[in-house]
């Protein structure tokens, strides 16, 4: 392989943070200071190669340490792994949390995405740039999607470069806590816990958040003492084939939009003869609207942990993966808490709970791409690459991370796993209905007097749900399953919560997004946005998603400012689009790029 490398040198600063997670070089070919002259011939090469999934943590240390990715700090990465500089170059603008031009070392991400939107994201925007936009001001202001922080809305996230990373949330944000954030962010007040995010928090009758507010996250023995690992020591006695047998008896679907049946999926992975088998759990939760996996990972991170332990016990794994958003830094810490607390009681590592059992989990954080959520794209990022999709067949369960078997689920879907083992799979599958079992996780937000995470069975009707969170006068129209997903209009809360039922009324259920909107939201405004969103995160490799989202974007943008063709040409066009956007795009960013402006015109009459 040819490596072509710059005459850019790496500061001191981003050398030590290269050199922090990848250790010291051993030649001058690496990038060392040496004075033999071994730069003659390349050693170690193939074992750098095979470091390659280490390209978006490295990245993520030098952003982290100086606040931006010079020409050096890449050359002296791409060195280190011997990675061509141009593709590590595709790699470090493919995601929106790092830049590759100078910036100050403190960047405040403002929600701009449908929830703060709604909420008066806006405005505070222009109160903050009016602050701090100013050059020399020592902070860049970017316009950020959905933080995860939708119940809190609207939303500010400040991140300080340094050794260590500072972070500090503002939520709900005004323009001076959201000033002080990114100023003086070891000043900003602390996040409050993740239980005010549950209104149920504490009722008898949660199942998957029953924990949350009630033990500490911080703390194995809490956990324990409220039925931790019951679920894995009763998985060790079911043994392997025993434990898909209750998944699958449970009906349990992926519980990410896709809803694919679990127990066949890990069944699939099981039964392949190709060796390493990995798990995934996919914690990139980025639709707008979403929130739910980020508050199980902060109130109950250790279910997690248990949950990925079952799933690689069925599947054969000895290793997983923790694909977590980059905008989640206190989730962040408590799952490398929790994952070290779990390793020093003998809950990872080589002899789990002596039962002769190996498995251990590592975390890699996403940079700021929700094409990353798409399952392929996720194991491509993982691996140092752009974040894309693949083309599928082959699927995951034959060749997915480093081409080989894998089993990926989300969050929500993990922890489904524990109530299935300590209840039986029989049991858990008479909770819900027939098609939907089990519970299910609601991120409700937007025009409601109680925003947060809901846990109801599968079954309950819409206008039940929002009734528990206190949906206000005027609702003019509630958006489920996110910027993927589908309008519907007041008058159809009776459409009942289940993958069925909503598919049946022609809209979809998707991640559990619901987001009210009231008569003062201008509901062509808020479907621009949802253009822009699926415009600006394109990946770009297939031309139906690369320009029909741009197109869409364009169409909407000229309806709302009344120029150009009048509507109805323009809703001419954003069908015919829309329709090769769904039939032709590589995945599902593409495929539903349209969907909700779809239903906005359809069903609610969006620009007559």
């Amino acid at each position: 392989m040819d490596l072509h490398f710059g005459d850019s040198k790496p500061t001191d600063e981003e050398r030590a943070a290269v050199d922090a997670l990848l250790g010291p070089p051993e030649s001058s070919w690496e990038g060392a200071d040496r004075s033999d002259a071994d730069l003659r011939w390349a050693r170690g090469g193939r074992e750098a190669r095979d470091r390659r999934d280490l390209l978006l943590p490295g990245l993520h240390a030098i952003n982290d340490r100086v606040g931006w990715i010079s020409d050096g700090a890449l050359d002296y990465l791409c060195r280190r792994l011997t990675v061509p500089p141009a593709e590590a170059y595709g790699v470090a603008t493919f995601y929106a949390m790092f830049s590759v031009r100078p910036r100050p070392a403190t960047v405040l991400h403002v929600c701009t995405d449908l929830a703060c939107a709604a909420a008066g994201a806006p405005e505070l925007c222009a109160g903050i740039e009016a602050r701090l936009g100013q050059p020399g001001s020592g902070v860049h202001v970017e316009h950020s999607p959905c933080l995860g922080l939708c119940e809190r809305a609207p939303a500010a996230l400040a991140i300080r470069a340094g050794d260590p990373v500072r972070t500090a949330v503002s939520a709900p944000a005004t323009v001076e806590t959201a000033v002080l954030a990114a100023t003086a962010p070891d000043s900003a007040p602390p996040e409050p816990p993740a239980a005010l995010a549950v209104p149920q928090a504490g009722s008898p009758e949660l199942v998957l958040l029953r924990r949350v507010g009630v033990v500490d996250p911080a703390s194995l023995d809490d956990y324990r003492a409220y039925g931790g690992y019951a679920a894995l020591r009763q998985a060790f006695r079911l043994g392997p084939a025993g434990v898909i047998r209750e998944v699958t008896d449970s009906g349990l679907v992926g519980r990410g939009g896709a809803a694919f049946p679990t127990g066949r999926k890990w069944q699939a992975t099981a039964s392949q003869p190709d060796h390493p088998h990995y798990v995934v759990c996919n914690a990139d939760e980025s639709e707008p609207g979403t929130f739910k996996d980020r508050v199980i990972m902060e109130g109950d991170p250790y279910a997690l942990i248990e949950s990925m332990t079952i799933a690689a016990y069925a599947t054969g794994a000895h290793l997983g993966y923790l694909y977590l958003r980059g905008e989640y830094p206190r989730a962040l810490a408590r799952l490398e808490h929790a994952i070290s607390q779990a390793r020093a009681r003998g809950l990872l590592g080589d002899d789990i709970l002596g039962q002769g059992y190996a498995f251990d989990i590592e975390i890699r954080r996403g940079a700021g791409a929700y094409i990353c959520g798409e399952e392929t794209a996720l194991f491509n990022s993982i691996e140092g690459y752009r974040g894309e999709p693949r083309s599928k067949p082959p699927f995951p369960v034959e060749k997915g991370l480093f081409g080989k078997p894998t089993v990926e689920n989300n969050v929500e879907t993990l922890v489904n796993v524990l109530p299935i083992l300590t209840m039986g799979g029989q049991a858990y599958a008479a909770v819900g209905t027939g098609r939907s079992t089990g519970p299910k996780l609601f991120c409700v937000a937007g025009s409601v007097e109680r925003p947060g995470i809901y846990e109801l069975p599968f079954g309950a009707t819409l206008g039940e749900l929002l009734e528990l969170a206190g949906v206000r006068e005027g609702l003019r129209a509630v958006l489920l399953g996110g910027a993927a997903g589908g309008f519907v209009r007041p008058d159809e809360t009776d459409i009942p919560l289940t993958f069925e039922g909503t598919r049946e009324a022609g809209t979809t259920l998707g991640s559990g997004v619901v987001l009210a909107f009231d008569g003062t939201v201008p509901l062509p405004r808020l479907l621009l946005r949802i253009a822009e969103f699926f415009r600006d995160e394109s990946c770009g490799q297939c031309v139906p998603c690369r320009v029909g989202t741009v197109r869409q974007e364009e169409a909407l943008g000229r309806i709302v400012a009344r120029t150009g063709a009048d509507a109805a040409g323009d809703i001419a066009l954003l069908r015919e689009v829309g329709r090769a956007m769904r039939d032709a795009s590589i995945c599902g960013l593409g495929q539903t790029a349209w969907n909700a402006v779809e239903s906005a015109i359809d069903r609610l009459g969006a620009y007559e």
